[in-house]
Protein backbone atom coordinates (compact mmCIF):
# COMPACT_ATOMS: atom_id res chain seq x y z
CA UNK A 1 0.00 0.00 0.00
CA UNK A 2 2.69 2.59 0.87
CA UNK A 3 4.89 1.48 -2.47
CA UNK A 4 1.41 2.10 -4.29
CA UNK A 5 1.13 5.02 -2.60
CA UNK A 6 5.12 6.29 -3.17
CA UNK A 7 4.86 5.43 -7.27
CA UNK A 8 1.64 7.41 -7.09
CA UNK A 9 3.58 10.32 -5.89
CA UNK A 10 6.60 10.06 -8.05
CA UNK A 11 4.01 9.31 -11.10
CA UNK A 12 2.57 12.44 -10.15
CA UNK A 13 5.83 14.55 -9.71
CA UNK A 14 6.76 13.52 -13.34
CA UNK A 15 3.85 14.32 -14.69
CA UNK A 16 4.21 17.94 -13.63
CA UNK A 17 7.23 18.39 -14.35
CA UNK A 18 6.99 16.94 -17.59
CA UNK A 19 3.91 18.82 -18.12
CA UNK A 20 6.03 22.00 -17.35
CA UNK A 21 9.01 21.52 -19.66
CA UNK A 22 6.84 21.09 -22.59
CA UNK A 23 3.82 23.40 -21.48
CA UNK A 24 6.54 26.23 -20.12
CA UNK A 25 8.48 26.12 -23.34
CA UNK A 26 6.39 25.66 -25.52
CA UNK A 27 4.76 29.02 -24.41
CA UNK A 28 8.18 30.69 -24.38
CA UNK A 29 8.92 29.90 -28.24
CA UNK A 30 5.39 30.66 -29.22
CA UNK A 31 5.81 34.17 -27.34
CA UNK A 32 9.24 34.54 -28.83
CA UNK A 33 7.69 33.61 -31.89
CA UNK A 34 5.19 35.96 -31.59
CA UNK A 35 7.99 38.43 -30.88
CA UNK A 36 9.98 37.81 -33.30
CA UNK A 37 7.05 37.81 -35.97
CA UNK A 38 6.07 41.17 -34.96
CA UNK A 39 9.62 42.78 -35.42
CA UNK A 40 10.26 41.04 -38.96
CA UNK A 41 6.69 42.58 -39.93
CA UNK A 42 7.58 46.12 -39.05
CA UNK A 43 11.13 45.67 -40.13
CA UNK A 44 9.23 44.99 -43.55
CA UNK A 45 7.25 47.93 -43.51
CA UNK A 46 10.20 50.47 -43.41
CA UNK A 47 12.53 48.35 -45.52
CA UNK A 48 12.97 49.83 -49.39
CA UNK A 49 13.98 48.19 -52.26
CA UNK A 50 16.38 49.41 -54.78
CA UNK A 51 18.50 48.27 -58.37
CA UNK A 52 22.30 47.87 -58.33
CA UNK A 53 21.80 49.31 -61.65
CA UNK A 54 19.60 51.73 -61.05
CA UNK A 55 19.63 53.01 -57.53
CA UNK A 56 16.74 55.80 -58.70
CA UNK A 57 14.32 53.15 -58.06
CA UNK A 58 13.20 52.47 -55.13
CA UNK A 59 10.24 49.84 -54.38
CA UNK A 60 8.20 48.96 -50.81
CA UNK A 61 8.74 45.37 -51.89
CA UNK A 62 11.03 42.81 -53.53
CA UNK A 63 10.40 43.19 -57.11
CA UNK A 64 12.33 43.15 -60.52
CA UNK A 65 13.13 46.55 -61.97
CA UNK A 66 11.33 48.03 -64.15
CA UNK A 67 14.03 49.71 -66.12
CA UNK A 68 16.79 46.02 -66.70
CA UNK A 69 14.30 43.55 -65.06
CA UNK A 70 17.27 42.76 -62.53
CA UNK A 71 16.09 41.61 -58.77
CA UNK A 72 15.65 44.44 -56.54
CA UNK A 73 18.00 44.39 -53.38
CA UNK A 74 17.33 46.46 -49.69
CA UNK A 75 17.98 50.09 -49.80
CA UNK A 76 19.16 52.10 -46.89
CA UNK A 77 16.07 53.04 -44.94
CA UNK A 78 15.52 56.26 -45.20
CA UNK A 79 16.09 58.94 -42.83
CA UNK A 80 13.84 60.80 -40.82
CA UNK A 81 13.64 64.27 -40.21
CA UNK A 82 14.23 65.36 -43.67
CA UNK A 83 13.22 69.29 -45.08
CA UNK A 84 11.07 69.89 -48.19
CA UNK A 85 14.50 70.94 -49.58
CA UNK A 86 16.86 67.40 -48.51
CA UNK A 87 16.94 64.16 -49.72
CA UNK A 88 19.27 61.16 -48.59
CA UNK A 89 21.52 59.32 -51.34
CA UNK A 90 22.67 55.35 -50.77
CA UNK A 91 26.22 55.06 -51.44
CA UNK A 92 25.68 52.64 -53.71
CA UNK A 93 23.69 55.49 -55.68
CA UNK A 94 26.42 58.32 -54.96
CA UNK A 95 28.85 56.22 -56.44
CA UNK A 96 27.33 55.07 -59.75
CA UNK A 97 26.43 58.79 -60.45
CA UNK A 98 29.50 59.71 -59.54
CA UNK A 99 28.55 62.58 -57.82
CA UNK A 100 31.24 64.98 -56.52
CA UNK A 101 31.18 67.87 -53.64
CA UNK A 102 33.51 70.71 -53.03
CA UNK A 103 33.65 73.35 -50.40
CA UNK A 104 33.02 76.98 -51.32
CA UNK A 105 36.33 78.53 -50.44
CA UNK A 106 36.74 82.79 -50.34
CA UNK A 107 38.79 83.30 -53.74
CA UNK A 108 40.18 86.93 -53.26
CA UNK A 109 39.99 90.09 -55.64
CA UNK A 110 43.94 89.47 -56.69
CA UNK A 111 42.47 85.56 -58.35
CA UNK A 112 39.45 87.21 -60.11
CA UNK A 113 40.16 89.11 -62.93
CA UNK A 114 36.40 90.44 -62.81
CA UNK A 115 36.00 90.14 -66.73
CA UNK A 116 32.45 89.33 -67.90
CA UNK A 117 31.66 87.35 -70.97
CA UNK A 118 28.60 88.49 -73.06
CA UNK A 119 26.91 86.57 -76.12
CA UNK A 120 25.74 88.83 -79.07
CA UNK A 121 25.62 89.58 -82.67
CA UNK A 122 26.47 91.87 -85.33
CA UNK A 123 23.54 94.09 -86.52
CA UNK A 124 23.48 96.83 -89.05
CA UNK A 125 24.18 100.58 -87.88
CA UNK A 126 20.90 102.06 -87.77
CA UNK A 127 21.93 105.64 -87.85
CA UNK A 128 23.64 104.43 -91.49
CA UNK A 129 20.45 103.46 -92.96
CA UNK A 130 18.75 105.05 -95.58
CA UNK A 131 15.74 104.38 -97.61
CA UNK A 132 15.24 105.42 -101.02
CA UNK A 133 11.65 106.44 -102.02
CA UNK A 134 9.87 107.59 -104.88
CA UNK A 135 9.59 111.00 -105.65
CA UNK A 136 6.27 111.14 -107.66
CA UNK A 137 3.51 108.57 -108.12
CA UNK A 138 4.09 105.87 -111.26
CA UNK A 139 4.62 102.88 -112.23
CA UNK A 140 8.19 101.44 -111.63
CA UNK A 141 9.12 100.14 -115.05
CA UNK A 142 12.60 98.75 -114.61
CA UNK A 143 13.90 98.10 -111.07
CA UNK A 144 17.92 97.63 -111.30
CA UNK A 145 18.95 96.67 -108.00
CA UNK A 146 16.79 93.22 -107.42
CA UNK A 147 18.52 91.52 -104.18
CA UNK A 148 19.91 92.35 -100.69
CA UNK A 149 23.29 92.20 -100.15
CA UNK A 150 24.07 94.07 -103.35
CA UNK A 151 26.39 97.45 -103.28
CA UNK A 152 25.03 101.12 -104.68
CA UNK A 153 27.12 104.01 -105.09
CA UNK A 154 25.73 107.50 -104.75
CA UNK A 155 24.39 108.82 -108.08
CA UNK A 156 23.55 105.30 -109.53
CA UNK A 157 20.39 104.50 -111.37
CA UNK A 158 18.25 102.04 -109.39
CA UNK A 159 15.21 102.77 -110.77
CA UNK A 160 13.08 103.82 -114.13
CA UNK A 161 9.34 105.25 -113.09
CA UNK A 162 6.56 105.93 -115.58
CA UNK A 163 4.93 109.05 -113.78
CA UNK A 164 1.70 111.16 -115.76
CA UNK A 165 1.76 113.82 -113.26
CA UNK A 166 5.91 114.89 -114.49
CA UNK A 167 4.33 114.37 -118.35
CA UNK A 168 2.29 116.81 -117.67
CA UNK A 169 4.95 119.41 -115.25
CA UNK A 170 7.02 118.74 -118.70
CA UNK A 171 4.48 119.93 -120.65
CA UNK A 172 3.85 123.18 -118.47
CA UNK A 173 7.37 123.80 -118.10
CA UNK A 174 7.52 123.66 -122.14
CA UNK A 175 4.53 126.04 -122.01
CA UNK A 176 6.01 128.43 -119.37
CA UNK A 177 8.94 128.57 -121.44
CA UNK A 178 7.77 130.51 -123.88
CA UNK A 179 6.17 132.58 -121.86
CA UNK A 180 9.03 133.60 -119.42
CA UNK A 181 9.75 137.15 -120.51
CA UNK A 182 6.09 138.13 -120.08
CA UNK A 183 5.30 135.31 -116.78
CA UNK A 184 8.66 134.67 -114.92
CA UNK A 185 6.51 134.12 -111.64
CA UNK A 186 4.91 130.98 -113.67
CA UNK A 187 8.11 129.96 -115.40
CA UNK A 188 10.00 129.90 -111.63
CA UNK A 189 7.19 128.32 -110.01
CA UNK A 190 7.17 125.53 -112.49
CA UNK A 191 10.66 125.26 -112.39
CA UNK A 192 10.45 124.83 -108.81
CA UNK A 193 8.07 122.06 -108.99
CA UNK A 194 10.37 119.87 -110.87
CA UNK A 195 13.00 120.35 -108.68
CA UNK A 196 11.17 119.41 -105.85
CA UNK A 197 10.44 116.18 -107.63
CA UNK A 198 14.75 115.80 -107.57
CA UNK A 199 15.10 116.61 -111.26
CA UNK A 200 18.26 117.83 -111.97
CA UNK A 201 19.07 121.32 -113.38
CA UNK A 202 20.35 119.51 -116.43
CA UNK A 203 17.44 117.45 -116.61
CA UNK A 204 15.11 120.62 -116.24
CA UNK A 205 17.29 122.29 -118.90
CA UNK A 206 17.33 119.13 -121.37
CA UNK A 207 14.10 119.38 -121.28
CA UNK A 208 13.50 123.15 -121.87
CA UNK A 209 16.13 123.40 -124.88
CA UNK A 210 14.78 119.90 -126.63
CA UNK A 211 11.31 120.82 -126.36
CA UNK A 212 10.38 117.04 -125.86
CA UNK A 213 8.93 115.39 -123.24
CA UNK A 214 10.46 112.20 -121.40
CA UNK A 215 8.00 109.69 -120.37
CA UNK A 216 10.18 107.29 -117.92
CA UNK A 217 12.12 108.92 -115.49
CA UNK A 218 15.37 107.90 -113.59
CA UNK A 219 15.72 107.57 -109.84
CA UNK A 220 19.26 108.21 -108.49
CA UNK A 221 20.83 106.74 -105.42
CA UNK A 222 21.25 109.25 -103.01
CA UNK A 223 23.70 106.98 -100.83
CA UNK A 224 26.64 104.78 -101.26
CA UNK A 225 26.09 101.43 -99.14
CA UNK A 226 24.26 97.62 -99.21
CA UNK A 227 20.73 96.90 -100.01
CA UNK A 228 19.08 95.62 -97.02
CA UNK A 229 15.72 95.39 -98.33
CA UNK A 230 14.26 95.76 -101.56
CA UNK A 231 10.90 96.78 -100.74
CA UNK A 232 9.14 97.19 -104.44
CA UNK A 233 9.01 95.24 -107.66
CA UNK A 234 8.85 96.16 -111.25
CA UNK A 235 5.26 96.92 -111.90
CA UNK A 236 4.61 98.32 -108.81
CA UNK A 237 2.45 101.67 -108.46
CA UNK A 238 3.90 103.16 -106.29
CA UNK A 239 2.69 107.00 -104.33
CA UNK A 240 4.85 109.88 -103.80
CA UNK A 241 6.87 108.59 -100.86
CA UNK A 242 6.49 105.27 -101.04
CA UNK A 243 10.08 103.08 -99.93
CA UNK A 244 11.73 101.03 -102.93
CA UNK A 245 14.99 99.99 -101.45
CA UNK A 246 16.58 100.11 -97.74
CA UNK A 247 19.91 101.00 -98.07
CA UNK A 248 22.88 100.40 -95.17
CA UNK A 249 26.13 101.50 -95.24
CA UNK A 250 28.43 99.09 -93.39
CA UNK A 251 31.42 100.83 -92.73
CA UNK A 252 30.14 100.62 -89.15
CA UNK A 253 27.85 98.06 -87.48
CA UNK A 254 26.66 97.51 -84.17
CA UNK A 255 27.80 94.41 -81.45
CA UNK A 256 24.39 93.94 -79.63
CA UNK A 257 24.98 91.99 -76.57
CA UNK A 258 22.38 89.86 -74.00
CA UNK A 259 23.28 90.96 -70.13
CA UNK A 260 21.20 89.54 -67.09
CA UNK A 261 19.25 91.43 -64.71
CA UNK A 262 21.83 90.66 -62.28
CA UNK A 263 24.17 92.05 -64.66
CA UNK A 264 22.58 95.31 -65.17
CA UNK A 265 24.89 97.36 -62.22
CA UNK A 266 28.15 96.28 -63.95
CA UNK A 267 28.06 98.41 -66.90
CA UNK A 268 27.83 101.91 -67.90
CA UNK A 269 28.26 103.90 -71.43
CA UNK A 270 31.90 104.65 -72.30
CA UNK A 271 33.13 101.37 -70.77
CA UNK A 272 35.55 99.54 -72.69
CA UNK A 273 34.75 96.23 -74.30
CA UNK A 274 36.40 93.95 -76.53
CA UNK A 275 35.04 91.98 -78.95
CA UNK A 276 35.73 88.27 -80.69
CA UNK A 277 34.18 86.06 -83.44
CA UNK A 278 34.64 82.78 -84.40
CA UNK A 279 35.29 83.89 -87.67
CA UNK A 280 38.30 85.56 -86.49
CA UNK A 281 39.59 83.78 -83.33
CA UNK A 282 43.25 85.34 -83.39
CA UNK A 283 41.80 88.89 -83.74
CA UNK A 284 40.42 91.27 -80.70
CA UNK A 285 38.68 94.48 -81.82
CA UNK A 286 38.42 97.46 -78.76
CA UNK A 287 35.29 99.38 -78.69
CA UNK A 288 33.20 101.42 -75.86
CA UNK A 289 30.21 100.96 -74.97
CA UNK A 290 27.67 103.48 -76.75
CA UNK A 291 24.26 102.42 -75.27
CA UNK A 292 22.79 100.86 -72.65
CA UNK A 293 18.46 99.96 -73.39
CA UNK A 294 16.80 101.35 -70.75
CA UNK A 295 13.81 98.68 -70.96
CA UNK A 296 14.48 94.82 -70.14
CA UNK A 297 13.04 91.84 -71.80
CA UNK A 298 10.36 90.37 -70.00
CA UNK A 299 10.40 87.41 -71.60
CA UNK A 300 14.53 86.91 -71.15
CA UNK A 301 15.12 89.09 -68.44
CA UNK A 302 18.38 90.64 -70.79
CA UNK A 303 18.68 94.07 -71.54
CA UNK A 304 20.91 94.85 -74.95
CA UNK A 305 24.12 96.49 -74.68
CA UNK A 306 25.48 97.83 -77.74
CA UNK A 307 28.87 98.99 -79.00
CA UNK A 308 30.03 100.49 -82.72
CA UNK A 309 32.30 99.06 -84.57
CA UNK A 310 34.16 100.28 -87.69
CA UNK A 311 33.94 97.75 -90.56
CA UNK A 312 35.97 99.55 -93.47
CA UNK A 313 37.78 96.44 -94.04
CA UNK A 314 34.14 94.47 -94.17
CA UNK A 315 35.59 91.73 -92.03
CA UNK A 316 31.47 92.47 -89.72
CA UNK A 317 28.97 90.50 -91.41
CA UNK A 318 25.45 91.37 -89.84
CA UNK A 319 24.29 88.56 -87.95
CA UNK A 320 27.61 87.33 -86.71
CA UNK A 321 28.27 85.65 -83.47
CA UNK A 322 30.40 87.41 -81.47
CA UNK A 323 31.26 87.28 -77.64
CA UNK A 324 32.27 90.76 -75.90
CA UNK A 325 34.73 90.81 -72.94
CA UNK A 326 34.10 93.57 -70.31
CA UNK A 327 36.17 94.62 -66.90
CA UNK A 328 33.10 94.84 -64.30
CA UNK A 329 32.84 98.49 -63.04
CA UNK A 330 31.89 96.64 -60.15
CA UNK A 331 34.49 95.89 -57.67
CA UNK A 332 33.70 93.45 -54.52
CA UNK A 333 35.27 94.37 -51.17
CA UNK A 334 37.67 91.83 -49.66
CA UNK A 335 37.40 89.19 -52.23
CA UNK A 336 34.08 86.87 -53.66
CA UNK A 337 32.93 83.80 -53.02
CA UNK A 338 33.32 81.64 -56.60
CA UNK A 339 31.98 78.64 -57.38
CA UNK A 340 32.00 76.54 -60.25
CA UNK A 341 29.78 76.71 -63.41
CA UNK A 342 29.04 73.13 -63.39
CA UNK A 343 27.66 73.22 -59.95
CA UNK A 344 24.39 75.99 -60.98
CA UNK A 345 21.01 74.87 -62.30
CA UNK A 346 19.20 77.51 -64.28
CA UNK A 347 15.78 77.45 -64.80
CA UNK A 348 15.69 81.03 -66.14
CA UNK A 349 14.24 82.47 -63.26
CA UNK A 350 15.84 80.78 -60.38
CA UNK A 351 19.79 79.63 -59.81
CA UNK A 352 20.21 76.63 -57.74
CA UNK A 353 23.02 74.41 -55.99
CA UNK A 354 22.57 71.54 -53.85
CA UNK A 355 24.80 71.59 -50.59
CA UNK A 356 25.75 68.34 -48.82
CA UNK A 357 23.34 69.38 -45.61
CA UNK A 358 25.57 66.64 -43.20
CA UNK A 359 28.92 66.21 -43.75
CA UNK A 360 28.99 62.66 -42.55
CA UNK A 361 25.69 61.69 -44.30
CA UNK A 362 24.79 61.57 -48.17
CA UNK A 363 21.95 64.38 -47.66
CA UNK A 364 21.90 66.96 -49.84
CA UNK A 365 19.75 70.33 -49.61
CA UNK A 366 18.26 72.67 -52.21
CA UNK A 367 19.52 75.48 -52.13
CA UNK A 368 18.52 78.98 -54.31
CA UNK A 369 21.12 81.40 -54.80
CA UNK A 370 21.58 84.74 -56.88
CA UNK A 371 24.93 84.72 -59.10
CA UNK A 372 26.66 87.79 -60.76
CA UNK A 373 29.32 87.68 -63.21
CA UNK A 374 30.57 84.59 -64.84
CA UNK A 375 34.84 84.31 -64.48
CA UNK A 376 36.07 81.74 -67.45
CA UNK A 377 34.26 78.56 -66.03
CA UNK A 378 32.93 79.93 -62.16
CA UNK A 379 29.95 82.40 -61.36
CA UNK A 380 30.64 85.11 -58.59
CA UNK A 381 27.93 84.29 -55.99
CA UNK A 382 26.10 87.07 -54.16
CA UNK A 383 23.66 85.65 -52.11
CA UNK A 384 22.63 82.08 -50.82
CA UNK A 385 25.98 81.06 -49.69
CA UNK A 386 28.85 81.11 -47.31
CA UNK A 387 32.15 80.68 -47.10
CA UNK A 388 33.05 76.38 -46.04
CA UNK A 389 29.54 75.54 -47.28
CA UNK A 390 29.59 71.86 -49.18
CA UNK A 391 28.57 71.80 -52.56
CA UNK A 392 27.94 68.95 -55.88
CA UNK A 393 30.09 70.08 -58.20
CA UNK A 394 29.49 67.18 -60.21
CA UNK A 395 26.14 65.24 -60.78
CA UNK A 396 24.56 67.83 -59.89
CA UNK A 397 21.44 66.74 -62.20
CA UNK A 398 21.57 63.31 -60.93
CA UNK A 399 20.84 64.65 -57.46
CA UNK A 400 17.99 66.89 -58.67
CA UNK A 401 16.62 64.12 -60.54
CA UNK A 402 16.55 61.88 -56.82
CA UNK A 403 15.00 64.96 -55.56
CA UNK A 404 12.21 64.40 -58.43
CA UNK A 405 11.67 60.77 -57.81
CA UNK A 406 11.37 61.53 -53.64
CA UNK A 407 8.67 64.16 -54.32
CA UNK A 408 10.91 66.69 -52.98
CA UNK A 409 11.27 70.38 -53.91
CA UNK A 410 13.34 70.11 -57.74
CA UNK A 411 15.00 72.78 -60.33
CA UNK A 412 11.42 72.18 -62.18
CA UNK A 413 9.08 71.89 -59.26
CA UNK A 414 9.27 74.74 -56.58
CA UNK A 415 6.93 73.15 -54.00
CA UNK A 416 7.59 69.02 -54.33
CA UNK A 417 5.48 66.60 -54.53
CA UNK A 418 3.95 65.65 -58.28
CA UNK A 419 5.55 68.12 -60.84
CA UNK A 420 3.30 69.24 -63.80
CA UNK A 421 2.53 67.82 -66.27
CA UNK A 422 1.60 69.59 -69.88
CA UNK A 423 -2.11 69.94 -68.28
CA UNK A 424 -1.31 72.13 -65.94
CA UNK A 425 0.71 74.61 -68.02
CA UNK A 426 3.47 72.56 -69.52
CA UNK A 427 4.35 69.74 -70.13
CA UNK A 428 7.80 69.64 -67.67
CA UNK A 429 9.35 66.84 -66.34
CA UNK A 430 7.43 64.10 -65.66
CA UNK A 431 6.48 62.25 -62.32
CA UNK A 432 7.57 58.60 -61.67
CA UNK A 433 6.13 56.76 -64.64
CA UNK A 434 3.93 58.41 -66.01
CA UNK A 435 4.07 58.11 -69.76
CA UNK A 436 5.38 61.73 -71.47
CA UNK A 437 3.93 60.26 -75.12
CA UNK A 438 0.29 59.88 -73.82
CA UNK A 439 0.47 63.70 -72.57
CA UNK A 440 2.33 65.22 -75.75
CA UNK A 441 -0.01 63.41 -78.07
CA UNK A 442 -3.50 64.34 -76.04
CA UNK A 443 -2.50 68.15 -75.94
CA UNK A 444 -4.80 70.31 -77.96
CA UNK A 445 -3.85 73.78 -78.74
CA UNK A 446 -4.61 76.16 -81.39
CA UNK A 447 -2.51 78.21 -83.03
CA UNK A 448 -2.87 81.00 -85.88
CA UNK A 449 -1.60 80.57 -89.33
CA UNK A 450 1.05 83.72 -89.09
CA UNK A 451 2.43 82.16 -85.34
CA UNK A 452 2.03 78.87 -87.68
CA UNK A 453 4.56 79.92 -90.60
CA UNK A 454 6.92 81.81 -88.19
CA UNK A 455 7.39 78.36 -86.05
CA UNK A 456 8.13 76.33 -89.37
CA UNK A 457 10.73 78.61 -90.11
CA UNK A 458 12.42 78.09 -86.41
CA UNK A 459 12.64 74.67 -86.86
CA UNK A 460 15.16 74.97 -89.35
CA UNK A 461 17.87 76.49 -86.67
CA UNK A 462 16.04 74.30 -84.05
CA UNK A 463 16.61 71.05 -86.23
CA UNK A 464 20.34 71.93 -86.98
CA UNK A 465 20.39 72.46 -82.87
CA UNK A 466 19.22 69.05 -82.12
CA UNK A 467 21.85 67.65 -84.54
CA UNK A 468 24.83 70.11 -82.87
CA UNK A 469 23.83 68.14 -79.42
CA UNK A 470 24.09 64.59 -81.16
CA UNK A 471 27.73 65.79 -82.22
CA UNK A 472 27.82 66.92 -78.91
CA UNK A 473 29.35 69.86 -80.36
CA UNK A 474 27.92 72.77 -76.84
CA UNK A 475 29.29 75.77 -78.65
CA UNK A 476 27.20 75.24 -82.05
CA UNK A 477 24.23 74.25 -79.73
CA UNK A 478 24.54 77.62 -78.25
CA UNK A 479 24.47 79.37 -81.32
CA UNK A 480 21.27 77.39 -83.20
CA UNK A 481 19.70 77.81 -79.64
CA UNK A 482 20.23 81.28 -79.83
CA UNK A 483 19.12 81.80 -83.48
CA UNK A 484 15.92 79.64 -82.72
CA UNK A 485 14.82 81.67 -79.54
CA UNK A 486 14.95 85.02 -82.06
CA UNK A 487 12.93 83.66 -84.43
CA UNK A 488 10.60 82.47 -81.33
CA UNK A 489 10.64 86.12 -79.78
CA UNK A 490 9.83 87.81 -83.18
CA UNK A 491 6.53 85.43 -83.96
CA UNK A 492 4.77 87.27 -81.66
CA UNK A 493 2.04 85.82 -78.58
CA UNK A 494 -0.62 88.54 -78.35
CA UNK A 495 -2.94 86.41 -80.19
CA UNK A 496 -2.55 83.40 -78.21
CA UNK A 497 -4.25 81.80 -75.64
CA UNK A 498 -2.93 80.83 -71.78
CA UNK A 499 -1.99 77.65 -72.52
CA UNK A 500 -0.40 78.44 -76.06
CA UNK A 501 1.83 81.15 -74.95
CA UNK A 502 3.13 79.31 -72.29
CA UNK A 503 4.32 76.84 -74.51
CA UNK A 504 6.09 79.22 -76.50
CA UNK A 505 7.24 81.28 -73.16
CA UNK A 506 9.22 78.05 -71.60
CA UNK A 507 10.17 76.77 -74.84
CA UNK A 508 11.66 80.77 -75.27
CA UNK A 509 13.39 80.29 -71.97
CA UNK A 510 14.73 77.31 -72.25
CA UNK A 511 16.49 78.40 -75.70
CA UNK A 512 18.07 81.13 -74.15
CA UNK A 513 18.92 78.53 -70.93
CA UNK A 514 21.06 76.23 -73.18
CA UNK A 515 22.29 79.56 -75.45
CA UNK A 516 23.72 80.88 -72.51
CA UNK A 517 25.40 77.79 -70.54
CA UNK A 518 28.97 75.89 -72.43
CA UNK A 519 27.92 73.35 -70.68
CA UNK A 520 26.96 70.24 -72.77
CA UNK A 521 25.12 68.59 -69.43
CA UNK A 522 23.29 71.59 -68.04
CA UNK A 523 22.12 72.15 -72.20
CA UNK A 524 21.37 68.66 -72.69
CA UNK A 525 19.17 69.15 -69.41
CA UNK A 526 16.82 72.08 -70.32
CA UNK A 527 16.75 70.34 -74.02
CA UNK A 528 14.32 67.70 -71.87
CA UNK A 529 11.72 70.24 -71.17
CA UNK A 530 12.50 72.32 -74.04
CA UNK A 531 11.68 69.07 -76.33
CA UNK A 532 8.56 68.37 -74.21
CA UNK A 533 7.06 72.33 -74.80
CA UNK A 534 8.21 71.76 -79.05
CA UNK A 535 6.86 68.71 -79.51
CA UNK A 536 3.64 69.72 -78.39
CA UNK A 537 3.71 72.93 -80.76
CA UNK A 538 4.88 70.90 -83.61
CA UNK A 539 2.25 68.06 -82.97
CA UNK A 540 -0.45 71.04 -83.57
CA UNK A 541 0.62 72.20 -87.19
CA UNK A 542 -1.48 72.23 -89.32
CA UNK A 543 0.68 71.99 -92.43
CA UNK A 544 4.24 71.26 -91.92
CA UNK A 545 6.67 71.56 -94.68
CA UNK A 546 7.92 68.82 -93.96
CA UNK A 547 8.08 65.29 -92.31
CA UNK A 548 8.61 65.48 -88.81
CA UNK A 549 9.40 62.15 -86.60
CA UNK A 550 8.83 62.41 -83.02
CA UNK A 551 11.22 59.99 -81.38
CA UNK A 552 11.67 59.23 -77.57
CA UNK A 553 14.47 57.78 -75.50
CA UNK A 554 13.38 55.22 -72.01
CA UNK A 555 16.82 55.75 -70.80
CA UNK A 556 16.45 59.67 -70.48
CA UNK A 557 16.09 61.65 -68.19
CA UNK A 558 16.99 59.66 -65.29
CA UNK A 559 15.04 56.92 -67.32
CA UNK A 560 11.98 59.11 -67.29
CA UNK A 561 12.28 59.52 -70.71
CA UNK A 562 12.38 62.10 -73.06
CA UNK A 563 11.79 63.18 -76.33
CA UNK A 564 13.02 64.95 -79.30
CA UNK A 565 11.84 66.06 -83.34
CA UNK A 566 13.79 64.79 -86.56
CA UNK A 567 13.42 64.93 -89.98
CA UNK A 568 14.69 61.49 -90.17
CA UNK A 569 13.78 57.99 -88.70
CA UNK A 570 17.18 56.80 -88.10
CA UNK A 571 17.48 57.39 -84.44
CA UNK A 572 20.17 59.69 -83.38
CA UNK A 573 20.35 60.60 -79.79
CA UNK A 574 20.85 64.25 -78.89
CA UNK A 575 20.87 63.41 -74.88
CA UNK A 576 24.01 60.99 -75.19
CA UNK A 577 25.55 61.59 -78.65
CA UNK A 578 28.22 58.86 -79.21
CA UNK A 579 27.23 57.15 -76.28
CA UNK A 580 24.29 55.78 -77.14
CA UNK A 581 23.79 57.25 -80.35
CA UNK A 582 20.70 54.48 -81.64
CA UNK A 583 18.62 54.27 -78.46
CA UNK A 584 15.10 55.09 -78.67
CA UNK A 585 12.16 54.43 -81.08
CA UNK A 586 9.67 56.50 -83.29
CA UNK A 587 6.38 57.00 -81.22
CA UNK A 588 4.37 59.62 -83.60
CA UNK A 589 4.96 60.59 -87.07
CA UNK A 590 3.89 64.08 -88.21
CA UNK A 591 2.26 64.95 -91.47
CA UNK A 592 3.09 61.27 -92.52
Amino acid sequence: MKKNILYLIIAVIIGLLGGYLIFGNGTNTTNKKMSNGHDHSKASSDQMWTCSMHPQIMQPEPDDCPICGMDLIPAEASSDGLTANQIKMTENAMALANIQTTIVGNIMEGNNDGVISLSGKIATNEENNAIQASYFDGRLEQLNVSFEGQEVNRGQVLATIYAPKLVAAQQELITAASLKDTQPALYAAVRNKLKLWKLSESQINSIETTGKIRENFPIYATVSGTVAMVMAAEGDYLDQGQPILKVSNLNSVWAEFDAYENQISQFKKGQKIKVTTNAYPNKEFDAVISFIDPVLNNNTRTVTIRTTLLNNENLFKPGMFVVGKIKSSVQAKGGSLNIPASAVLWTGERSLVYIKANPNEAIFEMREVIIGVRNGENYSVIFGLEDGDEIVTNGTFTVDAAAQLQGKKSMMNKSGGKTMTGHEGHLGMQDGTENITTAVSTLKIKLPQAFQTAFQAALKPFLIMKDAFVASDADQVSNFARATAEIMKAAGVNDLGKKEKSHISISIEMLDAISSNPDLEIQRAHLVVLNENMVALAMNIELPSKTLYVQKCPMANSNKGAVWLSTEKEIKNPYYGDGMLTCGSVISIINE
